[in-house]
């Protein structure tokens, strides 16, 4: 099915792997679009022994990606919790009509994930440090 707006379809394997993951079986995926197919496609799978900065390490300085994360945390309750975080990523070294393409398309993709608790658009890996990700399940 593709999105009217840009044209994206996304690949079935996509929302297969991210229920995989609710599961527990992925500690992160790595997405891309697939500039002769025009679908989001699963780039990269996380183990679930892999850490964020794992995650952080599978993200093209000068591309554009999505990207989940399921995060396990304590609260201030001293409660383990987990929380499915949604990436945007769109580096200012990026192509133009990439970033376009991506933040076009980002929406109808997170949709077709259900369980996303966070999203977090980023250009830089400073803006999506852990510190950062974890502050925003308080």
């Amino acid at each position: 099915m593709a999105n009217a707006a840009s044209g994206m379809a996304v690949n079935d394997e996509c929302k297969l792997k991210f229920l995989e993951l609710k599961k527990r079986n992925y500690r992160f995926i790595v997405f891309k679009i697939e500039d002769k197919s025009h679908q989001v496609v699963v780039e990269k799978l996380g183990q679930p022994n892999e850490s964020y900065n794992d995650l952080l390490n599978n993200l093209p300085s000068n591309e554009c990606r999505y990207a989940v994360f399921d995060l396990d945390f304590v609260t201030k309750e001293n409660c383990q919790k987990s929380k499915i975080f949604f990436f945007a990523w769109s580096p200012d070294s990026s192509r133009v009509r990439s970033k376009m393409i991506y933040a076009s398309s980002k929406d109808r993709f997170k949709r077709e994930l259900d369980g996303i608790q966070f999203e977090l658009q980023a250009t830089d890996v400073g803006e999506m440090s852990l510190d950062i990700i974890k502050s925003r399940t308080y």
